[in-house]
This record gives structure tokens, sequence and C-alpha cells, in this order.
């Protein structure tokens, strides 16, 4: 869900990099001392997610798991995704410096709302938990979708169609992230429940 080099207009790319450096300020802020292997861990899970493709027909996709992130750090979650992007960027060549800005808003935004969303609902055991934790997962995939549409039709209008054309192929993607989200969640919350609690975030 990479935005390359040289398809977003300059306006586009400053926006994105002002809202990416004032979010990442807010999540170190917000970031105690405590937390900082928990949140290289995560950092770590998202920099890898993006390297396990699955097959869907003649393509694939790839993990995001943006929705688990943003559920377990919050706010800090966003310089915990622009540091896996960045080291993306340098080693594999995905996205790149110029749009680096961009495409941390397209990931880690999704991932902060999702906490302010389903952040209570996760901290309810039972079913109510289950629902929140699988809303999490995937609508942090489908807020990075329209995220990412928006950034490319503000470029350029042309973009409509592919953007209308991503957003149904990321589908399949938003049921699998909700699923396995719901799962890890169950399962931080019988073995680690404390890991759920990472940040005040999610409580008003």
């Amino acid at each position: 869900m990479h935005l390359s080099e040289g398809i977003l207009s300059l306006p586009i790319l400053a926006g994105g990099g002002v809202v990416a450096v004032l979010g990442t300020a807010v999540g170190l802020k917000r970031l105690d001392y405590d937390h900082i292997i928990g949140t290289a861990m995560l950092s770590s899970a998202f920099f890898v997610a993006s390297l396990i493709h699955v097959p869907l027909g003649p393509a694939s996709i790839h993990l995001v798991l943006n929705g688990l992130i943003g559920i377990l750090l919050g706010w800090a979650s966003v310089p915990a995704i622009g540091i896996a992007l960045l080291l993306q960027a340098f080693l594999f060549g995905y996205g790149g410096l110029t749009v680096l800005g961009v495409n941390i808003v397209i990931m880690a935004a999704p991932a902060v709302l999702v906490s302010l969303l389903f952040g209570r609902m996760i901290k309810k055991p039972g079913k109510q938990q289950m629902l929140g934790a699988f809303l999490a997962g995937a609508t942090a995939i489908l807020l990075s979708t329209i995220l990412l549409a928006l950034a490319m039709i503000g470029t350029d209008s042309s973009f409509i169609d592919t953007a209308r054309l991503l957003l149904i192929a990321q589908l399949p993607l938003m049921l699998i992230e909700g699923t396995i989200t719901m799962f890890v969640l169950s399962f931080l919350a019988r073995v680690q429940p404390e890991l759920l609690h990472l940040n005040s975030a999610p409580t008003p």
C-alpha cells in the first residue's frame, strides 16, 4: 500500500510531510521509557508484515497490521510506523523519501483513529472485545485505502478509476486484517493483558 515517488503533486507531498512530523512529535511526547521496547517490537512487526504476501488470484496483497499497532500503541504508532517505513524505503526501495510523509499518514493516521474509536471496546472482555478488535483491524485498512485514494485523486482526478479499483482490491485484506487482529488481541488478553494498556490513548 506504499505510494511510490513521482506520482503525487508537491502540495500533497508537503502536506503529508507536515502532518507526519506533527503526528510523530505527538507520538514521541506520549511515549514513555517503559514502553520503548514494546513499541520497537510492534514497529518490527509492521516492518516484517509487508514482506508476507498473500496470493489473491493473479496478484497478491500483504499484511499491514496498522489496526493492531494502533490499538496497542495509540499515538505512539506514528513514530513506530514511521521508523518501519523509513527502513523499508532505504532497504527495499518501498515508497521513497520524498513520499515518506504521505505514506506515514496513510498508515499511521488510521492506526491512531481506530485506537480512539474502538479502544473502549477492546478493554471489555467477551464478544464486545472481539468485535472491537475485528473492526479495528478492518477499519484501519479501509481508512488507509481511502487516504491513499484521496492522495492520488488530489494530485490528478484521472486517478479516480484507479482509486476505485484499489478499494475493491483491498476488501479481502480488510477481512484478513480484522480476523488477525481479533485473534492476536484475544491471545494477548489471556496471556499478557497488560499489553492492552500500553497507552491511555483509547480513553478520553
